[in-house]
């Protein structure tokens, strides 16, 4: 088994995209492949999150229903973090109920995709961080940044935070965004971040509408994170 973390600058970065498209092509390469989100807020039913995943993998999501507890253990109805959504409900969310979901889909599947909630420091609690139950479970990491004005600072801050809990950065992928920005930043932000944190760009995603031609643009960044996973090994 092996496994990863994904996390992102912000909400909204890509993550879900980033995780759906790794696991199709960890699938189309023949491997036995689970995502897994360990909070989703902003839901009444199947996860979302969960549902986009199968998806690009050319999935129903009746066919993650007998696990989706493991796939999901926590969800909640108000979008928000998941200290607020689950107080909200008069809940709370233990780590080990967390940890044993994890290590069930690692003792049933090759590869477990796991995609963290909101940006990289998210409460799950009145003081854990969703990041340090990735932590605990010695998870590579893999930091998705929104490529638009200001994501190098966004990213700076976000490799700071996982190198100080001295956890594995695989490294990161720059995921444009609809928000009007100039090409020169775009090429840039993943430059400026190299160069000063020595950390390079696993690839850099377009902004592309059609599923098929994103997962083909993708390809390349896939391989990217597969041969340094691989070195972990």
């Amino acid at each position: 088994m092996k496994a990863i973390f994904v996390t992102a600058t912000d909400t909204g970065a890509g993550k879900t995209t980033i995780t759906g498209l790794f696991a199709r092509y960890l699938s189309e390469k023949g491997f036995k492949v689970a995502t897994q989100k360990w909070v989703q807020t902003g839901s009444r039913g199947f996860p979302e999150d969960l549902s986009a995943h199968l998806r690009f993998m050319g999935k129903d999501k009746k066919a993650a229903q007998d696990i989706a507890s493991y796939l999901c253990p926590y969800v909640f109805r108000l979008a928000a973090s998941p200290h607020l959504a689950c107080l909200k409900e008069k809940k709370s969310i233990k780590k080990m109920v967390i940890k044993k979901a994890f290590r069930f889909l690692c003792k049933n599947f090759d590869y477990v995709i796991v995609e963290g909630t909101g940006g990289l420091l998210v409460p799950f609690g009145a003081k854990g961080l969703i990041i340090d139950i990735a932590s605990e479970l010695k998870l590579p990491v893999l930091l998705v940044a929104a490529n638009r004005l200001g994501g190098i600072n966004h990213a700076l801050l976000a490799c700071e935070a996982v190198l100080a809990r001295k956890m594995e950065l695989l490294g990161v992928i720059f995921n444009t965004q609809d928000t009007p920005c100039h090409k020169a930043v775009i090429k840039d932000n993943p430059l400026a971040v190299k160069k000063i944190t020595g950390i390079g760009a696993l690839g850099l995603l377009p902004r592309v509408k059609d599923p098929e031609l994103l997962y083909r643009k993708f390809i390349p960044t896939a391989i990217n994170i597969l041969k340094r996973m691989e070195r972990l090994v």
